[in-house]
């Protein structure tokens, strides 16, 4: 049987037992003293098609990424002409390259009858296109695991972190953001757009406005819920196999 664990619960896990060692050995006990007393789920891989539709993803993102740093540098106000000039052709050869791989993504979803019927039942929700659809179904794995769409907005870092204690300490709420940060930055845009288009999620975000918290703090509380809400919108379309309801989705 083949687990996969969050490094980071075994390493509070150690400091629980109050470790103070650090060595190949001692981490081999723990880690197996972890697995005999916590009992980790197993782990299923996923099917082939999902795994090439992970790697072509996280191709275009790391092409975006190097296309940000060379459009960086072009705002930097480079001096050498030549300098300016050699960024300018591989910026152009990277857009070229994020293009392609853009289009053999889609050609991957509809390669497979499964993912191409996700993918439409992603597009259903008010705010997610085909990119952000293939995004999400590239990090898939946890969705088709979850036992509720709370632990997957636990899994993406969307669940609140409150510090409080007594009357004395309270912090305000912000977002864990401990989980798996590209599902997260896949959600900010289409959480934004979502705050316009979806009805669910505009209700929540009217909402907290009406609160009338600080502005800078309320819109970034705005934007973290609208982000938890749409993958909660997302976990529901794909474990029910239906399209988003808004009735559904208002709670009518």
């Amino acid at each position: 049987m083949v687990s996969i664990v969050n490094p980071a619960r075994i390493a509070a896990y150690a400091k629980s037992r109050l470790a103070r060692t650090k060595t190949d050995k001692a981490d081999a006990a723990r880690i197996a003293h972890f697995c005999q007393t916590q009992c980790p789920l197993p782990w299923t891989p996923p099917p082939a098609e999902v795994r090439e539709l992970h790697e072509r993803v996280r191709r275009v993102e790391m092409l975006q990424e190097m296309a940000q740093q060379e459009v960086n540098r072009l705002h930097s106000g480079l001096y050498s002409a030549a300098v300016r000039a050699s960024t300018e052709a591989t910026l152009t050869f990277l857009r070229q390259e994020i293009a392609k791989m853009q289009r053999l993504v889609q050609e991957q979803v509809e390669r497979s009858a499964e993912l191409q019927h996700k993918q439409r039942l992603l597009c259903s929700i008010p705010g997610i296109g085909r990119w952000t659809a293939a995004r999400v179904l590239a990090e898939s794995d946890q969705v088709r695991t979850s036992v509720s769409a709370r632990q997957l907005a636990a899994y993406a870092g969307l669940t609140p972190r409150e510090r409080t204690s007594g009357t004395s300490v309270r912090h305000q709420a912000r977002l864990a953001k401990t989980g798996n940060s590209r599902l997260r930055r896949a959600l900010y845009l289409p959480a934004i757009v979502a705050m316009r288009h979806n009805p669910a999620v505009r209700a929540l975000a009217e909402r907290l406005r009406a609160r009338g918290k600080r502005p800078m703090v309320i819109v970034g509380v705005i934007v973290g819920a609208a982000m938890r809400k749409l993958l909660h919108l997302i976990y529901g379309v794909l474990k029910s196999g239906k399209p988003f309801d808004p009735a559904l989705a208002m709670g009518t």
